[in-house]
């Protein structure tokens, strides 16, 4: 420290000269907050191995709606407007790729208006960076909608976008009130006009400096950031770097009335308090070190924080210094003394239960926490839009949209499957099926949209029991259609009874032979005719049919010739003989329409008997009930359908599920993980069972939040603890110590989470505390938390070493130590607090926290529960070193 001080005005030139210099050179970081987005899940999870494939495929559009709220019924005039609107949003391009008019056809408007027809859906899918779809939603906004209509414009872009602007707004309200508020606390404190500013200074540039760095460390080595990365910083430095200071005044204080000279007595401050300064920032730095190992961006985010601490240490052992040297005793003007130096009263009080009845003191900690801690659901919302005022226009488009259409209806489940080759063909197809009703069994699934149900419904023309029924009627059709050809045989053969009785008698060069030989075989015809006819009523194969009717035709031929013949020789004969040729003209077109019809008949059989065999030849007939016959998908009417749920030219093909729940519950987070299951267990044994799978969706990517944020929470808290535990038994020279401190900060996060809990779920009505809350709650709380403990027992230690016994040394250490501990919980509390207006409910949550849990700690806890069982141990609190 006189090093420091030999040197202090080039270290403090330097200082403020790289802090200025850094902070107009260096990145902006709230946009590189906002550009790295809201969530960042490793390439493991499920919706991102999705979003890969869908980027891979040129298919990663997004989907922001048009939501017409409107007070009557739609009329034929809006429907008019609404379709100009989505052609004129089609016209802009790029970033939009389609717009679905929801009244384009009946089908379109059966999904896109509500039953009451009083909210209309206009779809448009989008292709572009963030900005763009959100500059494109402004233009929509400004030029194209309708002025005397309520239209909201929603979308998981729109959405958290107005998240990330509802944290930029909470950190700026955030600062102000931070500086605020501690500059009044200080004042407070110290009651003194000149000494809030030290605390202020050093913090102010702890953390613009910190800002910078961090900002610098994004850009060159891929540092983690979010939206909390700024929050925190504010929050932690102002508030802990604050605390510092009062511990580090309050000390120098102590040092300037105990007589010593101004640099004797800041000497011995960073000797004493210094020390307990750097023990506790050391833990708070493991603590927030510690994020690095979780594999979750956003919380890796909050690892800058230790860049920050490590930054705030230098400024507090040069910057401060400095001012005490300078201002000596003027740094406490006009007060002469301060209410952070004095013996607590309260802390006195709780001495004298703590340290003389520790038992009791248990139970009182025992009284005020277990009945909380019995409380304690682990109640977690994914909900983002809950993050947001409901005021907000995305809110309201997405609320409107449940209400009108279902929850689920707003963002489904997306099924993906994926093969290197083309996969849409009508024998795979109809597996898709069997897929989709296997989802619809899940608890939660409400329908399922694909190639073989583009609405939700299967198309009935696809079951085979259908297409047999068809068939059926085909037959039936086929046996009618002989009878009538046999009537018309049989008016033919009549008729040619009545020419041949008109003949001169032995006029067989006229044909009369021919003629009743003719009539004689078109009898016979008749005769085989209804034989098929009753054989394909009792079951004939329609390919023997068929092939009876093409030898039937080829005899029809026959005599068809053969009367044309005839009445081409009765024709030449003239005379009566020659007015007959006319009839059997007639009776002859009447065989060959009688021929023609048969031909129908055969080529109807036929078609009928290539299905069959199609149809017996199809695996999937056997395996799915269904059969599509081919070149079915490659109709006009099946284009849409395969356009919508194809992707990368039919190599792949995606199935959207409409859950029954809010798609943001925690519900939809256990219906998508039995989905998932479904799905890779009902492939198997289909032509799919080697496709890559992947899920999409809000509800997809909640599940993955959900599984990271868990793993994450265990593997650092674990790494945390286990480090924070190494450097107090090293500092402290003690295991027994540690562990209680880390066990009392543990019972102070639970106690303070299941509060949190009880206010926002159980009386505030929230479905959740929010999923990143715990994990930053932790984090803070006990990072935080432990340095109160920390202030408390290295004085405890430095007492013990002076010779006082236990019982003593905590006495003293609590009555030293208390309005240090309460001042600084008070003002670390109201830095926390000033997230309070930010209006983002997690950042609201996490203070409600580490507020409750600080003042817990300060007041109760920390000198109830640690001196009892201290003061229980005895000397064998310092085991395994001394005793």
């Amino acid at each position: 420290m006189k090093q420091v001080l030999k040197f202090k005005w080039p270290i403090f030139i330097g200082i403020i000269a790289l802090t200025v210099i850094l902070f107009i050179l260096s990145p902006d970081l709230a946009k590189q907050a906002e550009d790295a987005g809201s969530f960042q899940l490793p390439p493991t999870a499920e919706s991102q191995k999705a979003a890969d494939i869908l980027e891979k495929a040129g298919a990663a559009e997004e989907t922001i709606s048009l939501v017409y709220a409107l007070d009557q019924p739609v009329d034929d005039a809006l429907k008019k407007n609404v379709s100009a609107v989505a052609q004129k949003i089609q016209s802009i391009g790029k970033p939009v790729k389609e717009v679905l008019d929801p009244f384009e056809n009946e089908e379109m408007e059966k999904q896109l208006v509500s039953e009451d027809k009083k909210t209309i859906l206009v779809p448009v899918t989008v292709d572009g960076a963030h900005e763009e779809i959100i500059e494109l939603a402004g233009k929509i906004h400004a030029d194209l909608l309708p002025k005397d209509e309520t239209v909201y414009l929603t979308g998981e872009a729109i959405i958290n976008n107005d998240v990330n602007i509802s944290a930029q707004e909470g950190l700026k309200k955030t600062e102000l009130i931070t500086v605020v508020l501690i500059f009044a606390l200080l004042l407070i404190v110290f009651r003194s006009i000149v000494t809030p500013f030290v605390p202020l200074l050093a913090v102010g540039i702890s953390y613009l400096l910190s800002q910078s760095i961090v900002a610098y460390f994004i850009d060159w080595f891929d540092f983690p950031v979010s939206n909390y990365t700024q929050i925190f910083l504010v929050a932690i430095l102002f508030g802990l770097g604050t605390d510092y200071c009062i511990l580090l005044l309050s000390r120098y204080k102590e040092e300037l009335l105990a007589g010593h000279e101004v640099e004797e007595s800041i000497v011995n401050t960073y000797k004493t308090a210094g020390r307990t300064l750097f023990i506790s920032a050391t833990a708070v730095f493991i603590g927030f070190a510690a994020i690095g190992f979780a594999d979750f961006p956003i919380f890796k985010s909050a690892v800058a924080v230790a860049v920050g601490i490590a930054v705030l240490l230098v400024i507090l052992y040069t910057i401060v210094p400095l001012f005490m040297v300078l201002l000596k005793d003027k740094l406490f003007w006009p007060s002469k003394g301060a209410a952070s130096h004095k013996d607590s009263k309260i802390w006195i009080a709780f001495s004298k239960v703590s340290v003389a009845r520790p038992l009791i003191s248990m139970l009182i900690v025992a009284v005020i926490t277990i009945p909380v801690l019995l409380t304690y659901d682990n109640d977690l919302s994914f909900n983002t839009v809950d993050e947001i005022d409901d005021s907000k226009e995305s809110v309201m488009g997405l609320n409107r949209i449940s209400e009108a259409f279902g929850e689920g209806d707003s963002l489904p489940v997306q099924v993906i499957l994926k093969k290197d080759t083309k996969i849409v063909n009508e024998q795979d197809v109809t597996y898709l099926e069997s897929i989709s009703k296997d989802i619809e069994k899940v608890d939660g699934v409400k329908s399922v949209r694909t190639i073989t149900r583009p609405t939700g419904e299967l198309i009935e023309d696809l079951y085979v029991d259908h297409q047999i029924a068809l068939m059926a009627d085909g037959l039936n059709e086929a046996v009618g259609g002989l009878s009538e050809v046999q009537d018309g045989l049989r008016q033919v053969q009549s008729g040619l009874t009545e020419i041949t009785g008109q003949l001169p008698s032995g006029s067989a060069s006229t044909g009369g032979a021919g003629l009743r030989q003719a009539a004689g075989g078109i009898k016979q015809i008749n005769e085989q005719l209804s034989q098929i006819a009753g054989g394909l009523e009792q079951g004939m194969p329609a390919a023997q049919a068929a092939g009876g009717l093409k030898g039937l035709g080829s005899e029809l031929g026959k005599v068809s010739d053969s009367l044309y013949g005839a009445a081409n020789q009765l024709d030449g004969a003239g005379g009566q003989m020659g007015a007959l040729s006319g009839g059997l003209n007639e009776l002859a077109k009447g065989v060959e329409a009688a021929n023609g019809g048969l031909g129908e008949i055969h080529k109807g059989l036929s078609e009928l008997t290539d299905m069959m065999k199609d149809m017996g030849n199809t695996k999937s007939v056997r395996d799915t009930g269904l059969f599509i016959p081919k070149g079915t998908l490659t109709e006009d009417e099946f284009e849409p359908v395969i356009d919508r749920y194809t992707i990368d030219e039919e190599t792949g093909i995606m199935l959207e599920v409409i859950l029954e729940q809010d798609p943001y519950s925690r519900e939809a987070i256990g219906t998508v993980e039995e989905i998932e299951k479904t799905v890779h267990r009902s492939v198997i044994g289909t032509p799919f069972e080697k496709a890559d799978i992947a899920f999409s969706g809000i509800s997809v990517m909640n599940a993955d939040l959900n599984d990271v944020s868990t793993k994450d929470f265990t593997r650092t808290v674990t790494i945390m603890l286990v480090g924070l535990f190494i450097v107090l038994f090293i500092l402290f020279r003690s295991a027994i110590m540690p562990a209680y401190m880390i066990g009392s900060l543990l019972l102070t996060y639970y106690t303070s989470v299941s509060i949190t809990e009880l206010i926002f779920v159980n009386g505030l009505g929230y479905d959740g505390v929010s999923w990143a809350v715990p994990f930053f709650g932790f984090i803070m709380l006990i990072a935080l938390g432990v340095d109160y403990s920390i202030f408390l027992l290295d004085r405890f230690r430095e007492e013990s070493i002076n010779g006082k016994n236990v019982r003593d040394a905590l006495i003293t250490s609590m009555a030293k130590m208390g309005t240090v501990i309460i001042t600084a919980a008070i003002i670390l509390a109201g830095t926390f607090g000033a997230m309070m207006p930010s209006g983002v409910l997690s950042l609201v949550q996490i203070a409600t926290i580490v507020i409750t849990g600080l003042l817990l700690y300060g007041l109760i806890i920390l000198p109830l529960l640690i001196p009892a069982i201290t003061v229980s141990f005895g000397r064998g609190v310092w085991w395994p070193f001394r005793g």
